[in-house]
């Protein structure tokens, strides 16, 4: 069976190893690694049956799939050496696949398997589907709380801050390969949406900060030979406001579907 060896400890990997605890993501996890691991030990020693913490290196000797969950920046060094060694990964931080496209050629070079599951966006396989024909429009619109979207690159630069906003605003129009750097933590949904379907400089991507949203709310139209496809998401948030409950769920179950003998969807 598939060994699992996770990279961070964040909301991700905490929700992936409590569902391991509780017998619904059924993968073994070999072990875990962080870049803080004082709070990551901290976090194993509430668990009844923790996994071991090992070094980077260690854990990817030991593992058959690496799950990353500590944010783009890591990725590309990271892909390198997990692929080198002919080990599987799964980047939660897909905005990186969209920086460095090379990385998905360094999987197809050493014969290795990049998952990007859908993460806290549903449609995937719709805009998948559509984007064999003609796709002339896609266009996603993301609104959420103020405090998931305060201290992002995009606005540090432009030195604003949500925080005082009384009223919904809009922050950002323009491509997902702009969000994707300017918004890191917020919107790896326009990077999979992207990836998905017409590329990162074709997907057109609004972001509206909205005071007292309780959830992460995303809507998506897409357009093409095939006709017109509408979603429309609202995440409730984990414990960290920049990430949906949904993401995680979605990592268990693109886990649990590699050993599942029936795969449903595209």
């Amino acid at each position: 069976m598939t060994t699992i060896g996770i990279i961070g400890c964040g909301a991700v990997s905490q929700g992936l190893l409590k569902a391991s605890e509780s017998g619904v993501l059924t993968l073994p996890i070999s072990g875990i690694t962080s870049r803080t691991k004082e709070k990551a030990q901290k976090f194993l020693s509430t668990l009844k049956k923790p996994p071991e913490y090992y070094t980077r290196e260690k854990l990817i000797t030991k593992s058959d799939l690496i799950v990353e969950a500590a944010g783009g920046d890591v990725v590309p060094e990271l892909a390198r050496e997990t692929f080198e060694s002919g080990k599987d990964l799964m980047a939660i931080s897909i905005g990186a696949l969209v920086d460095y496209p090379d990385i998905i050629e360094l999987a197809k070079k050493h014969g290795c398997k990049l998952y990007a599951p859908s993460g806290a966006i549903a449609g995937l396989d719709g805009i998948k589907s559509a984007s064999i024909g003609r796709l002339d429009k896609v266009v996603m619109i993301t609104r959420k709380p103020l405090m998931a979207l305060e201290g992002s690159p995009y606005l540090v630069e432009r030195g604003v801050s949500v925080l005082g906003f009384t009223e919904e605003k809009e922050i950002f129009h323009g491509t997902a390969r702009e969000a994707c750097r300017g918004f890191p933590a917020n919107v790896n949904v326009s990077a999979a949406v992207s990836l998905a379907g017409i590329g990162p400089d074709k997907t057109q991507i609004r972001i509206i900060a909205v005071p007292g949203l309780e959830r992460n709310c995303h809507d998506i139209e897409v357009e093409g030979e095939f006709g017109r496809l509408a979603i429309h998401i609202e995440n409730i948030p984990t414990e960290n406001p920049r990430t949906g409950k949904l993401t995680v769920m979605s990592i268990i179950r693109t886990l649990q579907g590699i050993i599942d003998p029936l795969q449903v969807g595209t």
